[in-house]
């Protein structure tokens, strides 16, 4: 599993690129704030629900959450599933919040 921190993660933003990202949190955690991502949570990522992304199975797929322990969970999970190029955003969300207060 590769990782980014959120900096690397807002710099590629930016800079436009065409980025594939996967929040694996809940519902409401969606809700309330996201970067932009496609809602897959973790426990459906757990019992193999993953038909909204399998067409990424040979893409970078960049995960987040919360604090970067369900994401990091969810690209394992992935590649044993035969993802082949699972990026866990490492700090998640909190981390963004901290380094990018609206």
């Amino acid at each position: 599993m590769n990782t980014l921190d959120v900096k690397q993660l807002k710099d590629r933003i930016q800079s436009g690129e065409n980025l594939h990202l996967v929040d694996v949190r809940e519902p409401h955690e969606h809700e309330e704030f996201n970067i932009g991502g496609i809602l897959l949570p973790l426990g459906d990522i757990r019992v193999g629900d993953t038909a909204s992304i399998d067409h990424l199975k040979n893409e970078e797929v960049l995960l987040y959450c919360r604090s970067g322990n369900r994401s990091g969970q969810a690209a394992l999970i992935l590649e044993t599933m035969g993802f082949t190029n699972v990026v866990n955003v490492v700090g998640g969300m909190l981390s963004w919040k901290e380094h990018f207060p609206a």
